[in-house]
């Protein structure tokens, strides 16, 4: 197990873990609230990474992260993953007029 200390360094070797072999590729993310540490592991059962940190804005990356395994998962490990982004991104697309129940 190798902790990873650069945030980008952690994100670009999962990812190529991930795309290495995708059916064995697993996530784990581990908070401690007592520590205030969070610990993400990416592993494939032949090498594993990891990420510690205790700091709070730390948590939009892990967002971040979740939404890159959400769309390499959906759409295949070979999808582009340059346009996925954080919260910010969905909540700044225009809300849809339907035909739901006026107020």
């Amino acid at each position: 197990m190798v902790y990873i200390a650069s945030w980008d360094d952690f994100l670009e070797k999962s990812v190529q873990l991930f795309r290495s072999d995708p059916e064995k590729t697993r996530y784990v993310m581990k908070y401690r609230h007592s520590d205030g540490k969070l610990v993400l592991k990416v592993t494939d059962d032949k090498e594993c990474i990891k990420f510690k940190t205790d700091q709070a804005q730390d948590a939009k990356k892990m967002e971040k992260l979740n939404n890159i395994f959400f769309t390499l998962m959906a759409r295949g490990p070979e999808a582009d993953i340059s346009e996925v982004g954080g919260k910010e991104q969905i909540e700044a697309q225009p809300a849809k007029k339907g035909r739901g129940r006026k107020q």
